[in-house]
């Protein structure tokens, strides 16, 4: 994962003598998300994080989904955050592993803190239990259940497991401190009443454990020697400590927190990304627009982009915001090295030659750095499409303003001729709709006669051998820098110009090939991919990236 050149982060520091003292002898870490939602960015960074210390010291990573909170849990999230793994390019170690694989072994635990004196059932309602609790600067009290005996708490934790109990009634705490100085150590929850099925167990639990009572102990059981979280759970790291230590565990794990990965102009909390999909702001949990895996993905981004990224990321200690234009920077030196070539025109008009010969097929390189790529075919009649955007009839445009044609003057078409602008025709509107040139014989590939200089370089297709297609130019989804910030809504800041949709544009013959999520330089606009969504007969490209940075200020 990490060079010989790029010093160590904290982790793998702290990796490198667990293994050299003996403390453990196989890394095996863990990436342990939710399924009540589709991975983004921020995800990704976990992922190559965990994944990758496992490859990097000869170890595993499992796969593990914290399945506690059936209420916001889904089949389709479980089987998106798999794909999602495998398409970044990585693998997990034996079976998918699921919190609600060890629910039985939890019960029996929370039975062994109650008898062991550690733990309670505790009737107080949510408003008591939030005045009991006490504040940052005044201890909490304690429960008047807090000392209830043994067998009381565990009938009741039966009656509750049996769904004799009603929702909110009661729950099961731990006995710790209500006045420690850390909150989460003040008789934390360990279950509640919740009355729903779940997608794995169906309705054989009317109660499901908290996450901090499930995480470290599922961390003990799969025998994780590394469990990696990000900064926000260091202050439940005591508490995760606390269950292992009391517990008859397998095994003792520890947790290590890092900064998680925040990129502005974007937000990353699955409930807002979820508002985003219900509300019908954007088209699905995998709209291109979507800071996703899956949008990404369907937006064309390689995962290769997404890991040179994420390795580019420092792994400290500290949160920080990472600048939208260096994701971009990765996805388009990625694209640039690797994607093929193609011509499309965007907004075309047609041109016509007065003196073209035969039909002919020209060629043009796959990729101009990659000639293993070979060549593509680029048929050329006495009709093409250019795009409207580059012609003028204004004469008077310098060279330097205007690079491309100009009535009565050259321009080089890419891979082809040097033509000539002759005439143009209009409609009643006064809007162009034909143009007429002549072609320059014998320029393809060779410099024009003396005296003719071209003012630049143009894309075009074949009229009469080509592709059409609808184009979407997908953009940033908010034009804010720190959309939720404070108290910004950030439904306020969406970017009004994130989708435009064109339709009638003309692509190069050898698009219709097209796969899906493959992306393309579309030469002089940028990257491109064809859709994955099913759009029957009908062509529809997504646009990656642009070729530059539009946003720099």
């Amino acid at each position: 994962m990490s060079d010989d050149a790029k010093p160590l982060n904290f982790i793998q520091q702290i990796i490198e003598k667990d293994l050299a003292e003996g403390k453990v002898s196989k890394v095996v870490t863990r990436f342990p998300p939710e399924p009540n939602g589709y991975l983004h960015i921020g995800h990704a960074k976990s992922i190559c994080l965990n994944f990758g210390l496992a490859q990097q010291y000869g170890g595993v990573c499992n796969l593990r989904f914290d399945d506690t909170n059936p209420e916001k849990e889904e089949q389709e999230y479980v089987d998106a955050i798999k794909e999602n793994v495998r398409w970044l390019g990585f693998d997990w170690d034996g079976e998918v592993r699921f919190a609600s694989d060890y629910f039985d072994q939890f019960y029996e635990w929370a039975k062994y803190l109650i008898t062991e004196g550690k733990a309670y059932v505790c009737e107080l309602n949510a408003e008591q239990t939030r005045a009991y609790r006490g504040t940052l600067t005044e201890p909490g009290k304690n429960s008047p259940h807090r000392d209830r005996p043994v067998e009381e708490s565990l009938a009741l934790l039966e009656a509750m497991r049996n769904g004799d109990k009603e929702e909110g009634s009661m729950v099961l705490r731990a006995k710790i401190d209500m006045a420690s100085p850390n909150m989460n150590l003040r008789d934390p929850v360990m279950y509640r009443i919740r009355k729903a099925s779940h997608h794995r167990t169906g309705d054989k639990w009317n109660i499901y454990p908290a996450y901090d009572f499930a995480h470290g102990q599922e961390d003990a059981i799969e025998g994780i020697s590394h469990s990696i979280c990000t900064l926000e759970f260091a202050a439940n790291r005591p508490l995760y400590d606390w269950f292992i230590e009391n517990l008859p565990v397998p095994s003792e794990p520890h947790q290590y927190e890092f900064g998680r990965l925040n990129i502005n102009y974007t937000v990353t909390s699955k409930r807002k990304l979820k508002n985003l999909v219900d509300d019908g702001h954007v088209d699905g949990w995998d709209d291109p627009r979507m800071p996703t895996i899956s949008g990404l993905r369907r937006r064309g981004v390689t995962p290769a982009a997404i890991r040179n990224f994420c390795d580019s990321l420092a792994v400290a200690k500290t949160d920080g915001i990472v600048d939208m234009a260096q994701f971009e920077f990765f996805i388009r030196e990625d694209l640039n090295d690797n994607a093929p070539r193609a011509m499309c025109v965007l907004d075309p008009v047609k041109l016509v030659f007065s003196n073209a010969d035969a039909a002919e097929t020209l060629s043009a390189p796959t990729h101009p750095n990659k000639p293993e790529l070979g060549e593509r075919s680029l048929p050329f009649s006495s009709e093409i499409y250019i795009d409207r955007a580059d012609f003028s009839e204004d004469t008077t445009l310098s060279r330097k303003k205007f690079k491309r044609l100009v009535l009565g003057e050259y321009v080089r078409l890419r891979g082809a001729y040097v033509i000539k602008a002759d005439e143009v025709i209009k409609n009643e509107q006064g809007e162009v709709t034909e143009l007429r040139c002549s072609i320059v014989p014998g320029t393809v590939g060779e410099n024009p006669p003396e005296g003719i200089r071209p003012r630049g370089v143009i894309h075009w297709v074949d009229a009469n051998d080509c592709i059409d297609c609808e184009v979407r130019l997908y953009d940033r989804l908010f034009n804010e820098a720190a959309p939720d910030s404070g108290d910004k809504n950030y439904l306020d800041h969406i970017n009004p110009d994130s989708l435009k949709v064109l339709t009638g544009c003309k692509g190069e013959a050898g698009l219709k090939a097209a796969v899906a999520e493959h992306t393309y330089q579309f030469e002089r606009e940028g990257y491109f991919c064809r859709d994955s969504k099913d759009h029957g007969d009908k062509l529809v490209f997504n646009r990656t990236i642009g070729l530059k940075d539009n946003w720099k200020k």
